[in-house]
């Protein structure tokens, strides 16, 4: 039978709930939490009913959905998994789902030659993998980057669905350095991942100024009754266009770096270029190759230069290449105390 997404995601509350044997809940517990779920996932104030969360303790002990859990009451008035093992996600997925999954996939599959479509190529692959080891219970064959229990990414749909919505939003932020939250009125504009870390892109509603803020530091989220408004210079479609990371402001302007790169790097840069503006300018007869990218110079750039070490090295901008001289020489200098063993 059909569920919808707001039952689902209380389904998924109550389990997290029932699962955790360090508390006790009431049914009153249940109806908190799956409020609050609600309120964070989907944006929805209202909460949810007793009678809500006592129709989805029902339906979960059924069968209908094939979840048949063991929920159990105690001392009148707590709930819990009567086995202590027992989650929902641990169901295996009936044949009537596999088979809406794979057509749904099937239908991806068809949207993959279609240019404005090829992102979607290692979802397809990432979903046809999952789907398969559910079924057949076999090991992964593709496996891509993550980071389990990422701080912050429960942010993401909510943030997701106030973007959609164009609200503005009331976000208090605390930095690595900071002893106390910073508090942002923020027009929310854009998401953006970069190295298994999640970015928020907004405009300050004071002054318009823009701000990256990652979802790891930021402490809570709300919707603020304030007139939501666009900023006309930030294009989040090219904004990245000339930028290695999420570094960079409106007004940056991107520079032409030129760098030679050793004769056994030059194939691995060749084949995976550092930014898509790279450029061949020339090979040289010891095997060196120079190349140049322009980007714009910030923190994300430094970082993807270093890590190639002395396989590359920087010759204009003058001042990049004095950036990557004084860190080379700061290594070097680190490991020289290094003590003898």
């Amino acid at each position: 039978m059909p569920v919808n997404k707001n039952a689902l995601i209380r389904y998924k509350t109550i389990d997290n709930c029932l699962r955790n044997r360090y508390r006790k809940w009431t049914l009153e517990d249940l109806v908190d939490a799956c409020s609050d779920a609600l309120y964070e996932m989907e944006g929805i104030r209202k909460g949810v009913s007793t009678r809500t969360i006592q129709g989805d303790i029902q339906m979960m002990r059924s069968d209908k959905l094939g979840y048949n859990a063991p929920i159990e009451v105690y001392e009148h008035k707590y709930y819990r998994y009567a086995d202590t093992d027992y989650s929902i996600t641990h169901m295996p997925i009936s044949q009537n789902d596999y088979e809406a999954i794979q057509e749904a996939i099937d239908l991806l599959r068809e949207m993959e030659s279609f240019s404005q479509f090829n992102e979607i190529c290692d979802l397809v692959s990432r979903l046809q993998d999952k789907l398969s080891i559910t079924k057949h219970n076999r090991k992964p064959i593709i496996h891509f980057d993550s980071v389990p229990n990422l701080k912050g990414i429960q942010l993401l749909n909510p943030l997701y669905k106030y973007i959609q919505h164009q609200q503005t939003l009331e976000i208090y932020y605390q930095s690595y350095t900071a002893k106390s939250p910073t508090r942002f009125i923020l027009f929310p504009y854009l998401l953006k991942e970069f190295r298994n870390r999640w970015f928020l892109f907004g405009s300050r509603a004071s002054d318009l100024v823009l701000y990256n803020l990652p979802l790891d530091r930021i402490v809570s989220v709300k919707p603020i009754d304030i007139p939501y408004q666009d900023n006309p210079l930030f294009d989040s479609e090219h904004f990245f266009d000339d930028v290695i990371g999420v570094s960079k402001n409106i007004k940056n302007k991107p520079r032409k770096i030129t760098f030679v790169s050793s004769e056994e790097q030059s194939k691995y840069i060749l084949t995976k270029p550092i930014h898509p503006s790279q450029k061949l300018i020339k090979r040289d007869e010891d095997g060196t190759h120079t190349f140049t990218i322009e980007v714009v110079v910030n923190f994300e750039l430094y970082s993807v230069l270093m890590s190639y070490g002395p396989e590359i090295k920087v010759i204009s901008p003058s001042y990049v290449a004095q950036y990557m001289a004084d860190k080379m020489r700061e290594a070097h200098m680190l490991y020289n105390t290094l003590p003898n063993e």
